[in-house]
């Protein structure tokens, strides 16, 4: 009976474990102090309880037994699946690694981003005066701060700020500011329809840490192609110069006669009629003196500048380009060459398989020149799926093996050739020659001494040694108003101007991500086939399965 008594006695004892453990929790939660008193009680609770469970297992053997093994082997496996759980979350929160699996890379930094702000001089952050935090816009900000710790953001309510917003200029909601030092801009406004833009946020960082611009001159007065908004323009193109730090002026050669001596790149852009020898001569001296030219040429012209690209080893071919291969792809007629293959060049480094596609354009001849260094940009598929059409009047396309040539061909190239300039140092002051001695003058002699005589020194020379670009692509309706910001289009242009002007350091063009659209178009009569097949026929052919299979088991 004494025994008997004293279990009942340890049992009860041991109850008073869990009431301690619920005793200290409870004065925990409702005073929110976990001092000395709440955690006493918690200890005591959780010491007794423990020893209650080691007792009462030692008094029936608990611990022999088979389910007792068992239960502890599949607590220790989930204990341990715990912490290895535990451990892959604390190391993702520590060391980020990100996988982006859409084919276009949608959430992914294009090189040129990345690059730039990796080597970012000076801290810089984004501003966003908005309320609401867009998951979409949060993303790509976070991308941008994962390449550097000197870049930051941060969303603010402009009327929880007003003085931050009135410093800044905020007019509205949705505003986006990039901020370096005592420097800010604009670099859009977000709203429901228009999200966070890679493109834009890049330019703009680029412009407000790159304080060096570069000049680029347009050629005009030979129906070049119109600067401002309009039909066949390049507006587009000249306002994608300005994001990117250039500044454009329209040039008339025949008024200078001299390409400025600020010009970082002259731009002929899809001249209707000839120039003039004397513009002609003007671009062959500015590139012989180390200067950058580019060269949109289209078919069925003739620019007169034979004579200055036979010194690079370039030929305008006059008969079109025809390309058959995306006329069923996406609809482009077989006059508007979808290139896909480009040249191992920075301009078309980062292009990879990306279509490009050129309206009316004519292919280029390139033969080897001394000096000079050639790397076609863009080349059509072979043949048949691509050839030089002579016969420009006719309405049916068709190869002739006389008269056509057979792709792939070059709708555009890279040229660089070395020049040498001569760089005089200023002329050294003259010395004279020494008068000569009275004790070594002959007295017999009345000559007078004779005046002294300047001896000029040599004037020593240096060389210097620099480089002068040339671009050409038999096509200028690609850069144009609408083409300019489809597929590659705008990334040929700005990336040809950014190599041209020799600044190596700022990066090149940044194509805009888009999703692949693999939406199905489907006819009536495909649709309704779709709907009986589905309802209808699968569902009977599983039905016929099902009654052949109970037949043979039958």
């Amino acid at each position: 009976m004494k025994i008997v008594a004293k279990k009942k006695l340890w049992k009860y004892l041991f109850w008073l474990g869990p009431f301690l453990i619920s005793v200290g929790l409870t004065v925990g939660l409702v005073s929110q102090q976990w001092g000395l008193i709440p955690l006493a009680f918690l200890i005591a609770g959780i010491v007794i309880s423990g020893l209650g469970i080691i007792w009462q297992s030692y008094q029936s053997n608990w611990w022999r037994r088979r389910s007792t093994q068992a239960g502890t082997n599949a607590l220790v496996a989930t204990l341990a699946v715990l912490a290895i759980l535990g451990l892959i979350n604390f190391l993702g929160t520590r060391y980020h690694l990100r996988t982006d699996l859409t084919e276009t890379q949608l959430f992914t930094l294009a090189p040129q981003s990345r690059e730039l702000v990796r080597v970012l001089p000076q801290p810089v952050k984004v501003w966003v005066f908005d309320i609401n935090q867009n998951p979409q816009d949060r993303e790509l900000l976070e991308n941008y701060q994962r390449q550097s710790s000197k870049f930051k953001y941060e969303y603010i309510d402009p009327q929880a700020r007003p003085g931050l917003a009135e410093k800044f200029g905020v007019k509205d909601y949705g505003e986006v500011y990039l901020e370096s030092g005592d420097k800010r801009q604009l670099v859009q406004t977000v709203n429901e329809n228009e999200r966070l833009s890679e493109v834009r946020l890049t330019s703009r960082l680029q412009q407000l840490t790159n304080s060096t611009t570069a000049k680029v001159y347009l050629l005009q007065g030979h129906g070049e192609r119109q600067l401002s908004p309009g039909k066949g323009a390049i507006s587009q193109a000249i306002q994608g110069l300005g994001d990117k730090n250039f500044t454009t002026s329209p040039l008339n050669l025949g008024e200078t006669s001299k390409v400025p001596q600020d010009a970082a790149v002259v731009i002929v852009a899809g001249p209707k009629r000839g120039l003039f020898e004397g513009e002609v001569k003007a671009l062959q001296e500015y590139l012989n003196r180390g200067g950058n030219l580019l060269l949109m040429i289209d078919p069925n012209t003739d620019p007169k500048v034979d004579s200055l690209l036979q010194e690079w080893g370039v030929r305008l071919d006059n008969r079109l380009a025809v390309d058959v291969s995306g006329e069923s792809v996406v609809g482009l007629g077989p006059a508007t060459p979808l290139v896909t293959e480009y040249g191992q060049h920075p301009i078309t480094k980062d292009f990879r398989n990306g279509n490009s596609f050129y309206p009316i354009a004519r292919p280029l001849e390139i033969s080897s020149v001394p000096g000079v260094e050639a790397t076609p940009l863009l080349r059509t598929k072979p043949y048949p799926k691509s050839w030089a059409e002579s016969d420009l009047q006719s309405e049916k396309l068709e190869f002739n093996a006389d008269k056509d040539l057979k792709g792939p061909l070059t709708l555009g190239v890279a040229l660089t050739r070395k020049v040498v300039k001569s760089a005089s140092t200023p002329q050294a002051a003259p010395t004279l020659s020494p008068l000569p001695s009275p004790t070594t003058q002959s007295k017999a002699s009345p000559t007078p001494p004779a005046s002294p005589v300047p001896t000029p020194s040599p004037t020593p020379s240096s060389q210097i040694a620099t480089e002068s670009r040339l671009v050409v692509l038999g096509n200028s309706n690609f850069a144009t108003d609408g083409l300019f910001q489809q597929q590659l289009n705008g990334d040929v242009f700005l990336n040809s101007v950014t190599w041209l002007s020799q600044q190596e350091k700022q990066p090149l063009s940044i194509r805009p991500k888009e999703p692949k659209n693999r939406r199905i178009t489907l006819t009536t009569t495909q649709a309704n086939l779709l709907i009986l097949s589905s309802l209808l026929v699968l569902p009977l052919i599983g039905f016929a399965i099902a009654v052949i299979i109970w037949w043979k088991r039958r």
